[in-house]
């Protein structure tokens, strides 16, 4: 993880994971908190689901970001389908807000994963690098070995 996006993404995931553990925790215990779960199990299920994809997404997996997109669309493309579908006008605006932020994460985390092109290509080593990509070290090595006149 060398970029700034990279960083502010996870960061989003890991805010955004706690903040659904809250909403499980609270729709659990009856306290009632801003938003409330479409259904529980699947949000267990969602939990689990996104701490993997986060340990994925971290290590620079483009199927972290697969496995992100799909969970949270199945869950929050729902929610966002049955609020809309609703003719009565009386949905929650918070849950919609939640779930449009569940649907556009991952999204954004899919395309960083996707465009950042230095993901595999050039993988940083800092125990070998010295050696292998220091092109000095071998003109320096090379202009001593040729000064060398050895007489026999």
């Amino acid at each position: 993880m060398k970029n700034l996006t990279t960083y502010l993404f996870v960061m989003f995931m890991i805010m955004f994971w706690v903040f659904r553990i809250i909403v499980a925790v609270c729709f659990n215990l009856g306290i009632n908190f801003i938003v409330t779960p479409m259904d529980l199990n699947f949000e267990v299920i969602l939990l689990f689901l996104t701490f993997i994809s986060l340990i994925l997404v971290v290590k620079r997996s483009v199927l972290g970001g697969i496995i992100y997109l799909i969970g949270n669309g199945l869950y929050f493309g729902a929610s966002i389908f049955n609020a809309i579908s609703q003719t009565q006008g009386t949905s929650d605006y918070m849950n919609i807000f939640i779930s449009f932020i569940g649907i556009v994460l991952p999204l954004l985390v899919l395309f960083d994963l996707l465009l950042d092109k230095n993901r595999k290509a050039h993988p940083v080593d800092k125990k070998t690098d010295w050696f292998y990509k220091n092109k000095d070290y071998d003109r320096k090595f090379d202009e001593r070995a040729d000064r060398n006149e050895y007489k026999f």
